[in-house]
């Protein structure tokens, strides 16, 4: 328990402190783009790589693991297909909905709570490493092709989302975990430095961005935010728990799968929003409340499933 108020502790003083940034323009106008471009082109990839190359491959294909893959896909196809063909949203930013709807935050916040409330960080690698290596590479490929359809591809449009800094870095990642191989120290610790700059520019570009928005709820968005909400918050995290009991797992792997099914919307996905420009309030406000809303969540299903 002590654990997950200290996660959720961490990550709200890093928003506050980018809140108070915005608020006094100390990092001028367009500080949150700047910090949100930082953390896409140089943090995050290496900080992927880093992560991926790390990883074990065989706790990544367990019956827990496939359950909360299965759990994630499942919430961004609900929300695509209602947020497309019912409330008539445009590809792009349904595209984004629908990370906001299954993406959690399995790094900033997901590892410290695994750390102190679920017996280590080893138990949000996986979905970690499946949202980097296959959620967010899926959706750089979609959103690079969808910029590009009005004005037509050419042959190397057509190969540009392959040579996403993500998808580079990711792919970099996975092969040295599947071959065991490790680069130097002096390429490696440059690398980890950088890396280190991701989660904090993600978190400090999400609280500058908050100067002077709409309350949640009161935006343009607001179905779509609601929808979101929905499956994020509660859905996810309740079919977890019935699925999870209905395969078997044991009480530990149980908590685990419902823990992290109830983590909220990853900043990643506000950053991505940033990049693509599309998207952008409901991802704001969608990591907000699903923030606010995981802290009674998981203090619950901790206490239950403990």
């Amino acid at each position: 328990m002590t654990g997950v108020l200290e996660g959720f502790a961490l990550i709200g003083a890093i928003i506050l402190v980018g809140y108070l940034l915005g608020r006094t323009r100390i990092l001028g106008e367009k500080a949150d783009a700047v910090l949100s471009r930082l953390a896409f082109f140089v943090g995050a990839p290496a900080l992927l790589f880093v992560t991926l190359s790390q990883a074990k491959v065989t706790t990544l294909i367990d019956d827990r693991s496939l359950l909360s893959y299965g759990l994630a896909c499942a919430m961004i196809l609900t929300y695509v297909v209602v947020a497309r063909f019912v409330m008539r949203q445009p590809a792009a930013e349904t595209v984004i909905g629908g990370l906001c709807s299954g993406y959690v935050n399995a790094g900033n916040l997901g590892i410290p709570i695994a750390v102190y409330a679920l017996g280590g960080a080893q138990e949000a690698a996986p979905s970690m490493v499946f949202q980097l290596v296959v959620l967010a590479p899926a959706s750089f490929v979609i959103l690079d092709l969808l910029e590009r359809r009005h004005a037509g591809i050419r042959l190397r449009d057509a190969f540009a989302p392959l040579l996403n800094p993500l998808v580079l870095a990711s792919a970099a990642g996975v092969v040295c975990a599947a071959t065991q191989w490790q680069p130097p120290e002096v390429v490696m610790a440059p690398v980890q430095t950088l890396g280190g700059l991701a989660v904090p520019a993600m978190l400090l570009a999400f609280g500058i961005s908050l100067r002077g928005s709409p309350l949640p709820g009161r935006s343009p968005v607001r179905a779509q935010l609601v929808l979101v909400v929905a499956l994020k918050s509660f859905v996810q995290p309740l079919l977890a728990w019935v699925l999870g009991a209905a395969i078997g797992l044991d009480a530990h792997a149980l908590l685990v799968v419902v823990v992290i099914a109830a983590l909220p919307t990853a900043q990643n996905v506000f950053t991505y929003a940033m990049r693509y420009d599309r998207g952008v309030m409901l991802a704001r406000e969608s990591v907000l409340v699903t923030t606010i809303l995981a802290v009674p969540v998981v203090l619950v299903a901790a206490a239950l499933l403990s």
